[in-house]
C-alpha cells in the first residue's frame, strides 16, 4: 500500500511523528572545530541540531558519521526532541536529488512499526521535494506476493515531509502526480518480479488489461487496450513475435493501447520488448544466465505503464503504445538459426542467432507504430549484454536520432535515471544488410558492437520517423538492494516515458 504523503512547515524537533528523518553532510573545512565531527546536519535539521546542542556533536562523533552516502543510523531522542526516534541519514557532499532519493529510499526501510515518520530533508525546491517523495516510496517497496507469513515490520502509513513549500497549491499537486509515477514505476517492478511460469505471455496482456480498466471503463474513456492473439498475428504478418513464441506451449501476444485526450499536442508512440522468459532458444543460454530473464519483459512494462500514467496525469500527449509478448523457449518447433522471417510491413530477416529475440518482436511492433504516423517513436528494451559490458549495471544507453536522443536524455536527467548517448556508427548498415538470401541480417556474431548492431537493426523499421532506442539491460533489474533501487525489478526509464510527455505537453 502507498503511504499517504502529507507537507507542513512545522519544526522536525516539536513533531510527534514516530519517527524523524534529518540528512547528514560532510562539515564543511571552515565550518569544522578541530575536535569536533567532520559531520553536520543537513538543511531541513537546523531545529533539531538546536534542540541537541552541545550534545550533538559528541553524539554524531561517538556513531562514527562522516556523512557518507549509504550511511543509515536510528537513535534514541531520550525526549531531546518531540519524536522518540531520530533517522540519520547520510547525503554526500551534493545533496541533490540523487542523493536524496538514495537516502530516503534508505531510511524508509529502517523506519518500520511506525505509524507516523517525519522527513526534515533538504526539499526547499520543486526538484528536491520530488526527490524526496520519490526516493522514500521507492525505497520501500516490496514484493511479498509469494511470501506464506505475514509481514511484522509494517512501514509507515503516514509520511509527513517537512518543507517551507507546504502552503503552496503546486507543491501538493506535485506529490500527488509524483506518487501516480510512483505506482506506475512498483507496477514495472512488480510485473518484472513475478515468476515466469506465471506470467506468460496470455496472462500478461490479461493482466495488462486488468490494470487499465481504471482508464478505459466508463462514457467518455480515453484509452483503449486491443491484444492480438496468435490467429491474428498470423493474419496481421507479424512474423517476428510468431517466430519468437513459435517453440513455446504459451502462445504470444501483441498488445496495443492507445490514449487519446482531448486536445493533444503532441503525438508519442512507444514500443516495448516483452520477453516473458528468455532460453535463448536453441542458441540456448548458459544455464547461470538465465536465472534473471524473467525480467526480459521490463520493456513492455514499462511502456505499458507508463501509458496508464500519462493517461492518469491527463497530459495533452496522444500516446500509441505497443507491447509485443512471447516467450523464447526450446521444442521442436522452436525457430532455427537459418530461418527466414517475414516481419509486419513485408521485410525479410535471416535468423542467426535465437538468443538475439528481442529484436524481432520490436521489428513487428515498431512496424505497427510508425504507421499510426506519431511525432517521434520510443523504444524501450533489455536487449543486448554487450550495453552492459560498455556502461555498466546502472546506466542505459540511448541510441537514435540525436534530436529524439537529446529529448531523453533531458527527462532521464529530470527523473533521476541515468542514461548516456550511444552511436550507431555507418558501418553498421553494411553488418545489418549484409544476409545473402534475406533483407536483413538479425545478428552477425561479431564480437564488437553488438548493442550498436542492434539498434541499426531497429532503425530499419521506423523509416523517417523521429525515433531513440533505449537500452535497459542493465538497470532494469538490480541484483542488491541500495537506495531507493530494491532488489529485482526496478522498474527504470518508467519515470523518463513520463517525463518525455511532459516536457512535449509543455
Amino acid at each position: 500500500m502507498s503511504p499517504s504523503f502529507l507537507l507542513r512547515a512545522a519544526s522536525p524537533a516539536k513533531t510527534k511523528a514516530d519517527a524523524v528523518v534529518v540528512g547528514l553532510v560532510p562539515a564543511s573545512p571552515s565550518g569544522r572545530r578541530k575536535s569536533g565531527p567532520a559531520v553536520a546536519l543537513a538543511a531541513g535539521g537546523e531545529d533539531v541540531a538546536k534542540a541537541y546542542g552541545r550534545k550533538l556533536d559528541p553524539m554524531l562523533a561517538s556513531l562514527g558519521l562522516k556523512g557518507e552516502a549509504g550511511e543509515v543510523v536510528r537513535v534514541p531522542t531520550n525526549g531531546v526532541i518531540g519524536s522518540p526516534q531520530l533517522v540519520l541519514v547520510g547525503l554526500g557532499k551534493d545533496a541533490g536529488p540523487a542523493a536524496l532519493r538514495r537516502a530516503a529510499g534508505g531510511a524508509a526501510r529502517v523506519v518500520t512499526n511506525c505509524a507516523s515518520v517525519a522527513l526534515a530533508l533538504p526539499a526547499d525546491d520543486p526538484a528536491l521535494l520530488r526527490a524526496v517523495v520519490e526516493g522514500w516510496q521507492l525505497g520501500g517497496y516490496t514484493y511479498t506476493d509469494y511470501k506464506s507469513a505475514a509481514r511484522t515490520d509494517e512501514a509507515p502509513g503516514q509520511v509527513v515531509v517537512l518543507t517551507p513549500l507546504a502552503r503552496r497549491k503546486e507543491s501538493q499537486k506535485l506529490v500527488e502526480e509524483t506518487q501516480v509515477v510512483l505506482r506506475a514505476t512498483e507496477q514495472v517492478r512488480s510485473w518484472v518480479n513475478t515468476p515466469p511460469g506465471d506470467l506468460t505471455p496470455p496472462t500478461f496482456a490479461d493482466a495488462v488489461v486488468a490494470a487499465g480498466q481504471p482508464l478505459t471503463k466508463g462514457r467518455g474513456a480515453t484509452v483503449k487496450v486491443t491484444v492480438h492473439d496468435e490467429a491474428s498475428l498470423v493474419e496481421m504478418g507479424c512474423g517476428g513475435i510468431l517466430g519468437v513464441g513459435a517453440g513455446s506451449a504459451a502462445a504470444p501476444r501483441l498488445v496495443e493501447i492507445t490514449y487519446t485526450p482531448k486536445k493533444p499536442v503532441a503525438h508519442l508512440a512507444l514500443v516495448g520488448k516483452g520477453i516473458t522468459f528468455d532460453s535463448g532458444g536453441l542458441t540456448i543460454k548458459p544455464a547461470a544466465s538465465m536465472k534473471e530473464m524473467k525480467s526480459d519483459m521490463a520493456g513492455a512494462a514499462t511502456v505499458v505503464a507508463a501509458t496508464y500514467a500519462i493517461a492518469e496525469l491527463g497530459l495533452p500527449v496522444q500516446v500509441s503504445c505497443f507491447a509485443p509478448m512471447a516467450e523464447n523457449m526450446v521444442s521442436g518447433a522452436a525457430m532455427r538459426p537459418g530461418d527466414v522471417l517475414t516481419t509486419y510491413g513485408g521485410k525479410t530477416v535471416e535468423v542467426t542467432n535465437t538468443d538475439a529475440e528481442g529484436r524481432l518482436v520490436l521489428a513487428d511492433a515498431l512496424g505497427r507504430a510508425i504507421e499510426k504516423e506519431p511525432d517521434l517513436v520510443l523504444d524501450v528494451a533489455t536487449l543486448t549484454g554487450h550495453m552492459v559490458l560498455a556502461l555498466g549495471d546502472k546506466v542505459a544507453g540511448v541510441l537514435g536520432d540525436d534530436a529524439v536522443v537529446a529529448q531523453v536524455l533531458e527527462a532521464s536527467e529530470t527523473a533521476g535515471e541515468p542514461m548516456w548517448h550511444m552511436p550507431i556508427p555507418e558501418e553498421m548498415k553494411g553488418r545489418v544488410t549484409s544476409s545473402k538470401i534475406a533483407d536483413l541480417a538479425q545478428h552477425d556474431w561479431v564480437r564488437w558492437g553488438g548493442g550498436l548492431f542492434a539498434a541499426a537493426f531497429l532503425r530499419e523499421f521506423v523509416g523517417t520517423t523521429p525515433w531513440a532506442h533505449l537500452d535497459i539491460a542493465g538497470p532494469s533489474f538490480a541484483s542488491a538492494t541500495s537506495g531507493h533501487v530494491t532488489a529485482g525489478g526496478t522498474g527504470f526509464s518508467t519515470a523518463t516515458l513520463v517525463d518525455v510527455a511532459r516536457n512535449l505537453a509543455g
